[in-house]
């Protein structure tokens, strides 16, 4: 059985039942937006954000869910679907999970609107309910997206990020919707306010993971979907590049920003900066942080009972840092 199907299991019938309602939750009056909806719903990816608030319910919630766990992740869903939408339309990108995306089937302003009413509905669904607790939660993990893309836009400019500055962005732009997802599980069944912080964290240390092993195949050689390099011709700052940069000469410093500045569509000079960063301990910094954070977030968890969620969950974080793609 693979990895994702053993994860899954403990809670395949929430799942099966999730996606019902979720399609659902999706549907509207126009045409149109069918359409798009149901090619979005067609080629779905792993799901992970609904598994996390799954089992993190069932964990902290001794094996139970209910209504509220079940718009918890529809919400999630929705919003996280919204923010992809928009993202592609952001960075001009025509394919998402080796699909078309919808900008590039529909062009930029329908993929606004799509993304603009997937958004809505995931409030709405929270509203209507009384939900406010839980789309309290997502208010502040949309807000922190936000925040985190424009904080890295403003330091990709100057290539001056520091280590911290680094790992605010990453808190803010990919962890925060896995805290979030988290938190929401734990939410939904009414545990202590401390509880339901505790998985927050639980989320975010996840998160971290795995954004720096996303960081790592940059450098990788596997087929993963995207090119090597990719991330230096964009002018991201990654934990391997940002450590490298900390711990070289002022010669060699210069040489790095000026390729990654001026140089960045070089393909045997972005090779010369992966070799570098290779052999000036950068993939090893970020291997040891990724493993930290992994290890903090298991700590966690540890001292819940033995049970098919907990073991989903730690399976899941080492999942996270495992995986080839």
């Amino acid at each position: 059985m693979k990895i994702s199907e053993q994860i899954k299991e403990p809670i395949l019938e929430e799942m099966e039942l999730f996606e019902e309602k979720f399609s659902g939750a999706m549907s509207s009056k126009v045409a149109l937006f069918n359409r798009i909806t149901y090619y979005i719903v067609r080629r779905k990816g792993k799901q992970m954000r609904p598994m996390f608030v799954f089992l993190t319910a069932k964990m902290v919630g001794e094996g139970k869910v209910n209504e509220r766990t079940y718009r918890g992740a529809s919400v999630i869903e929705l919003i996280h679907t919204a923010t992809l939408v928009h993202d592609d339309v952001v960075d001009d990108s025509n394919m998402r999970r080796g699909f078309f995306s919808i900008n590039a089937l529909w062009k930029n302003k329908i993929a606004v609107l799509v993304g603009d009413y997937l958004l809505s509905k995931g409030l709405l669904l929270s509203i209507d309910h009384g939900d406010f607790d839980l789309l309290k939660i997502i208010s502040v993990a949309v807000r922190e997206m936000s925040e985190g893309e424009l904080l890295q836009i403003e330091k990709a400019r100057k290539l001056d990020i520091t280590e911290e500055v680094y790992y605010e962005i990453i808190r803010q732009k990919t962890a925060t919707l896995i805290a979030a997802c988290c938190a929401m599980g734990a939410q939904s069944v009414n545990v202590s306010e401390e509880e339901v912080a505790r998985m927050q964290k639980f989320g975010e240390l996840i998160g971290m993971a795995f954004q720096i092993k996303d960081d790592l195949f940059d450098y990788g050689t596997e087929r993963i979907g995207k090119p090597t390099g990719i991330d230096i011709k964009e002018q991201k700052m990654t934990l391997p590049l940002i450590y490298t940069l900390n711990h070289c000469s002022k010669k060699e410093k210069s040489w790095l920003i000026n390729s990654i500045k001026n140089h960045n569509k070089d393909k045997k000079r972005v090779k010369e900066v992966i070799a570098f960063v290779k052999d000036n301990g950068g993939l090893e910094y970020a291997v040891q942080r990724m493993h930290e954070f992994q290890k903090e977030a298991l700590s966690l968890i540890a001292d819940y009972p033995a049970s098919p969620y907990k073991e989903a969950l730690e399976l899941m974080v080492n999942y996270v840092i495992d995986r080839k793609k």
